[in-house]
C-alpha cells in the first residue's frame, strides 16, 4: 500500500468486528515495524502491554468510560512513556549504547558521557522526565496505527480512561505513565466510515514564517 493511501485509510473507528482476529504473527509485525519510529537519542522509552484476553479487556473497559470497542477489538494495545528510559541502569539504554559502541558510533569508554547527556537533556526535573517519555511514545504509537492501515487493519486511540486506575488495576509499575490505549482490529460489518474531517490548511498551521 503507497503511503497516500495510508494516510487516508488510517481511520480512528469506534466499531471493531469481535469475530475477526488479528493474529499473532500479524501483530509482532506490525510492532516491530512500527518501532522504527523515530526516539530521543534513539533511547525509545516506550513499553506496551497487550490485552487479548476478554476477562481483563472487560476490566479494562471499566475503567475506560465503558467504551466498548475496548471490548470488541481483538487486541488492546495499552502504550507506556517510561519516565526513566534516559537512565544508565535502564535497560533499554543499556542496549542503545552497546549498539552505538558496536557501530562504531561511540567509543566504549563514552559511557558516563552518554549518561551525562541524557539526563542533562531528559532527566534534569519531573517535567522533562514526562515530557521526554510521552513525546516519544506518542511518535511510537502514531506509527503503530500507520503501520497497521499498512496492513489492512483499522485502530483507534484512546485517552478516555482512568489513569490511576488503569495502574493500579493491572500493576504498571510507577516511571510509566499511559499516554493512551488503542484498539486494533477490523471493521465491524455494515459500518459505514464517513469521509476524513475538517483538517488545518497550510495557512490555517503556520502561525508565523522567518
Amino acid at each position: 500500500m503507497d503511503f497516500d493511501s495510508i494516510l487516508k485509510n488510517r481511520r480512528a473507528i469506534n466499531h471493531f468486528d469481535p469475530e475477526r482476529d488479528v493474529d499473532d504473527e500479524t501483530l509482532k509485525s506490525i510492532l516491530e515495524q512500527a518501532v522504527k519510529a523515530p526516539s530521543s537519542y534513539n533511547l525509545q522509552p516506550w513499553k506496551l502491554v497487550v490485552f487479548r484476553d476478554p476477562e481483563k479487556k472487560a476490566a479494562l473497559r471499566k475503567l475506560a468510560f465503558d467504551q466498548p470497542k475496548v471490548t470488541e477489538a481483538p487486541v488492546i494495545l495499552m502504550f507506556l512513556a517510561d519516565r526513566s528510559g534516559w537512565r544508565p541502569e535502564n535497560t533499554t539504554m543499556r542496549n542503545v549504547f552497546e549498539d552505538n559502541v558496536k557501530s562504531g558510533k561511540m567509543a566504549s569508554d563514552q559511557r558516563e558521557w552518554f549518561a551525562g547527556v541524557t539526563q542533562a537533556l531528559y532527566g534534569r526535573d519531573d517535567e522533562a522526565m514526562q515530557a521526554f517519555a510521552n513525546k516519544n511514545a506518542g511518535l511510537f504509537a502514531m506509527s503503530v496505527m500507520y503501520t497497521a492501515s499498512h496492513y489492512g487493519l483499522h485502530t483507534h486511540p484512546m485517552d478516555g480512561f482512568d489513569h490511576d486506575g488503569v495502574k493500579k488495576e493491572f500493576d504498571i509499575p510507577e516511571n510509566y505513565w499511559i499516554p493512551m490505549l488503542m484498539a486494533v482490529g477490523h471493521l465491524k460489518p455494515g459500518i459505514t466510515i464517513h469521509p476524513k474531517a475538517w483538517r488545518q490548511s497550510y495557512e490555517d498551521m503556520v502561525l508565523k514564517e522567518y
